[in-house]
């Protein structure tokens, strides 16, 4: 037989069982500033023992604060997101807000789905990885009036607020390194979302040809840098640099090399993007572009809390640049 439904504690039972009327209940939990100490020792110890949950939404309703954030990012896969939206968390949790997460799934379309949708959820602020693609979505924001704040990519003109750096200049400072050790045969293994493309496009730039290139769906992993790996031999079997778009894609290539009986760096030099927690430990460890990411989720969080506090962020648009680090797989003995 299906089992009875469960009923719903209601505040009403929490007054019953401590002895007290509803609104001395509601103000203990809600007011406790004007409700004596021992009566809210009462209410909460009969909110323990009803297992009562506050509707935190019928009170936003009223008091049309949400204290909510979203947080819109493509794919919950890429690690380099994470370091970002864990210093963005603790950042509002501070601020007594909590986070409301999308994910896009590097795709347009469920990018304006996911943002109609967190805005119909009425959060206070929305915190976006990379760029709002869409006009329309770009437009609707700017409507609603909240802090938004882009970051992982930049724009003199974002939709509010921008903590990033420039994608090209990424793709031309690696391009740069590569020049700066004379390596000519050079090729690119990239994912094929927006950011990427841009650094793609700002290392063939800086090097001024085009480069034999490897694109693989987003979000990148070891298996699909394999596969990139493959496809750059078969196009120059000569090469003897790779820049990556992410250090998982350096990952695969590095093992593809290496399958393919290629010495890291002294025959063939690798380089990543994003500074994954395991690329010092690869052997040999990883070069790798290195981006202060908690710095972003930080950055982020004080802007949004900022702004729902009603002050003015003083720099709405931060440049957090980036840094080349040299490890093994470009090093000395490659030179």
């Amino acid at each position: 037989m299906p089992s009875a439904p469960t009923k719903t504690i209601t505040l009403h039972d929490v007054a019953r069982a401590a002895g007290v009327s509803l609104i001395t209940a509601s103000r203990a939990l809600g007011n406790p500033s004007v409700v004596s100490p021992a009566t809210i020792a009462r209410v909460q110890a009969a909110v323990e023992a009803t297992g009562y949950i506050p509707n935190l939404l019928a009170g936003s309703l009223k008091s049309r604060r949400s204290r909510m954030v979203a947080a819109i990012v493509p794919a919950l896969a890429v690690a380099q997101f994470l370091p970002s939206l864990q210093t963005l968390t603790a950042g509002l949790a501070a601020g007594d807000y909590q986070l409301l997460l999308g994910e896009t799934g590097y795709d347009p379309a469920r990018e304006e789905a996911v943002i109609d949708t967190m805005l119909s959820r009425q959060p206070e602020g929305i915190v976006f990885t990379g760029l709002v693609g869409a006009e329309r979505s770009r437009e609707r924001l700017r409507r609603a009036g909240l802090p938004v704040v882009e970051t992982w990519d930049f724009t003199t003109r974002p939709v509010d607020m921008l903590v990033g750096f420039s994608q090209q200049q990424v793709g031309s400072a690696v391009a740069g390194y590569f020049l700066s050790r004379g390596w000519q045969r050079v090729g690119v293994a990239t994912a094929d979302d927006q950011r990427a493309m841009q650094r793609h496009a700002g290392f063939e730039a800086a090097i001024g040809r085009r480069v034999p290139t490897a694109k693989v769906p987003a979000p990148s992993n070891l298996a699909l840098g394999r596969r990139a790996m493959t496809d750059l031999l078969a196009q120059d079997p000569g090469l003897r640099a790779v820049a990556c778009s992410s250090d998982q894609l350096a990952q695969g290539v590095l093992v593809e090399a290496q399958a393919r009986g290629l010495r890291v760096p002294e025959d063939i030099a690798i380089c990543g993007f994003g500074n994954a927690d395991f690329s010092e430990h690869l052997l040999p460890s990883l070069s790798t572009v290195v981006v202060d990411g908690p710095g972003i989720g930080r950055r982020a969080a004080d802007m949004v809390l900022a702004r729902c506090r009603g002050e003015t962020v003083a720099s709405p648009v931060v440049d957090v640049g980036f840094r080349i680090v040299e490890r093994q797989s470009t090093g000395t003995a490659a030179a």
